[in-house]
């Protein structure tokens, strides 16, 4: 019995065995976020308020408003993120480091909310 547990052992060491993930996947990532984004902006740009009297026109517009805020909080995130370490070493303090957190997305959300 004590070789059936080891090679139950080996085969989930083996299959636990971390994976990196691939080296672009950042980048798609960033480039499907920002792809949703723009989508559901232009969507939300398209729908008239005339045809909004029947709700069955609400679908549209609900669910691209909520992918559009999904997909630019997810972007603004993934961006901050990356360059935490940055920020992390250039403040002195925690106090600090959060402000300079608060301003990055800030200005990441500027960069994605289209100008109006």
């Amino acid at each position: 019995m004590s070789s059936g547990a080891a090679d139950f052992e080996a085969l989930l060491r083996e299959a636990l065995t971390p994976v990196d993930p691939p080296a672009d996947l950042k980048k798609r990532l960033e480039l499907t976020l920002v792809n949703l984004t723009e989508l559901a902006q232009e969507e939300l740009e398209a729908w008239e308020l005339k045809s909004m009297r029947n709700p069955r026109n609400w679908v549209r517009p609900a669910a691209a408003a909520v992918i559009g805020a999904s997909a630019g909080t997810a972007l603004v995130v993934l961006r901050v993120r990356s360059r935490h370490r940055a920020r992390k070493q250039q403040s002195g303090s925690l106090l600090e480091l959060a402000e300079r957190t608060v301003q990055d997305i800030a200005e990441e959300a500027r960069r994605i909310l289209p100008d109006r």
